[in-house]
């Protein structure tokens, strides 16, 4: 696990999984300093995330109530909607009851997993979010690169002209 910080003040976290460690390490930190990055020390950043369980729930027919109905007795802490799907956090180790309370409820997700979700969020222009997204896909790049998790929150306005 790495540690920096993108443009604009936003945190990131680099989990990796190799066999070579000096490789990752080297990789992170070039594709971090070549795109407006810095990495940070170790708790630096990890303290604004939280170890949480995330089920995504396509929407279909379903409301937010079914889906809370099925998974409030489970562990799940909150159902957030996203647009086309709705957004399932609990403790990660509540993660296999959820999912578990969602089939025996008939309800299908797409995805499950255990995700560092940020506590806190920074808000970015479209320059700050071109800038974000341009480091991330970098970080990505590397084969070493499992996941990465950023505390950044991008509105809809910003998303559609960085999309254009």
């Amino acid at each position: 696990m790495y540690e920096g910080y993108g443009p604009n003040g936003v945190a990131v976290l680099i989990e990796c999984l190799t066999d070579n460690r000096n490789r990752a390490a080297s990789d992170v930190r070039v594709a971090m300093t070549r795109n407006g990055g810095s990495m940070a020390d170790p708790g630096s950043v990890s303290y604004l995330f939280n170890r949480k369980g995330v089920v995504i729930v396509p929407k279909g027919e379903l409301t937010e109530d079914d889906v809370l109905a099925a998974v409030l007795e489970a562990g799940a802490e909150e159902v957030n909607d996203l647009g086309e799907s709705f957004e399932v956090l609990s403790e990660a180790t509540d993660l296999v009851a959820v999912r578990t309370a969602l089939q025996e409820a008939g309800i299908d997700y797409d995805s499950a997993d255990a995700n560092f979700v940020p506590t806190m969020q920074v808000e970015l222009d479209e320059e700050g979010a071109r800038k974000i997204f341009k480091l991330i896909d970098a970080l990505e790049d590397s084969d070493d690169v499992q996941n990465v998790f950023a505390n950044f929150d991008v509105s809809d306005d910003v998303m559609a002209k960085v999309d254009a």
